[in-house]
């Protein structure tokens, strides 16, 4: 899905909220958010594989499209901290049935496969 859709008024509710969570570390960025806010040190720590340009793209896109606030503390050195806005814990509980939904898919997964 291109990040297009997730500024056009003219698509379904459904479509303008996965535009939204697109891509492969989104809805973990807003699992780990919804815990407290994290710098990005840490979400990267949290997320083996997520390299921190794929990191600054996910949360830039998050913050423009309002579901993540970034505070930036004075000081050197200088401190940033994201988290979720009101915006992004709604989200969040919107997804929590199709989470509830993706985890009874995959104990069925599980309960099909041959034991070893």
């Amino acid at each position: 899905m291109t990040r297009k859709l997730a500024q056009n008024t003219n698509v379904c509710g459904v479509t303008a909220a996965i535009a939204v969570i697109d891509g492969k570390w989104k809805t973990a960025l807003l699992w780990l958010l919804e815990d407290r806010p994290h710098r990005p040190g840490e979400l990267r720590r949290r997320l083996p594989g997520l390299t921190e340009k794929v990191l600054t793209q996910a949360l830039r896109e998050m913050e423009n499209d309002g579901l993540v606030h970034r505070e930036v503390h004075d000081g050197l050195p200088l401190k940033t901290v994201y988290s979720l806005t009101q915006f992004g814990r709604d989200l969040s509980e919107a997804l929590a049935p199709l989470s509830d939904w993706g985890h009874r898919r995959l104990e069925k997964l599980a309960e099909a496969q041959p034991a070893s």
